[in-house]
């Protein structure tokens, strides 16, 4: 509260070098926020069109595996998923997007050409290489899917955690700041015009008194007090 500050220049300084301090951290931040969430708006749209492309390359991985069972049945399609020797592998490192660390998720080997699947080409059909091909697209939307939608969710929780210091620095640092501030000035002016109305009565205690003095002078020059024989 601004009553619990000591009155004091000191205080008042050191108030307003807080409250300087303060409006430039604010100003800092509200900046900060507005460019996370324009860069928020840009990874959202990403996010829509890589939901909608997993969403259809799931549909055409489903259909294309479904035709295979159909046609060739589920031991073909088993065999052929089982032949497979070189697995996906996935490295992750990271990027900076105004200070928020977000996943940058790299990845090798999902789509192989026919001679690296590993089944022969002789006891399958161009069915089952239409799943693969679509299940190896399918693998690299869901790790594109899962890059964007990390990075979205980091930079929804900075934004949120600045939208909060924001709003700290708005309604209650500052306004505290503010109002000691004035209750030390107003404290302060009250101190000055209670030291110049003291010093005024002192002064005029003064002028009373010396104009008493000159007053006795004069009168002790015109009736000058008789010397003794």
């Amino acid at each position: 509260m601004a009553s619990d500050v000591k009155p004091t220049r000191k205080n008042l300084m050191a108030i307003e070098d807080r409250i300087e301090l303060s409006e430039r951290g604010h100003d800092t931040l509200e900046k900060k926020r507005d460019g996370l969430i324009m860069e928020f708006m840009d990874i959202l749209d990403q996010a829509q069109d890589v939901r909608s492309e997993l969403g259809e390359a799931y549909e055409t991985a489903q259909r294309n595996i479904n035709m295979a069972r159909a046609m060739d049945g589920d031991i073909a399609v088993r065999g052929a998923a089982a032949a497979l020797k070189e697995h996906p592998e996935i490295t992750t490192q990271s990027k900076n997007i105004m200070g928020v660390v977000v996943p940058q998720i790299e990845s090798s080997k999902v789509k192989k050409n026919l001679d690296e699947r590993g089944y022969g080409l002789v006891g399958t059909s161009a069915r089952i290489d239409e799943a693969a091909e679509a299940y190896e697209e399918l693998l690299e939307q869901i790790i594109l899917a899962a890059e964007v939608e990390t990075a979205m969710k980091k930079m929804l929780e900075e934004i949120e955690t600045t939208k909060r210091r924001v709003n700290a620095l708005e309604f209650k640092v500052l306004p505290d700041l503010y109002e000691s501030q004035d209750y030390i000035e107003q404290k302060l002016e009250e101190q000055e015009r209670e030291e110049i109305f003291r010093l005024k009565k002192i002064k005029a205690k003064k002028e009373e008194s010396e104009e008493a003095e000159a007053e006795a002078i004069e009168e002790l020059q015109r009736d000058p007090v008789p010397a003794d024989d």
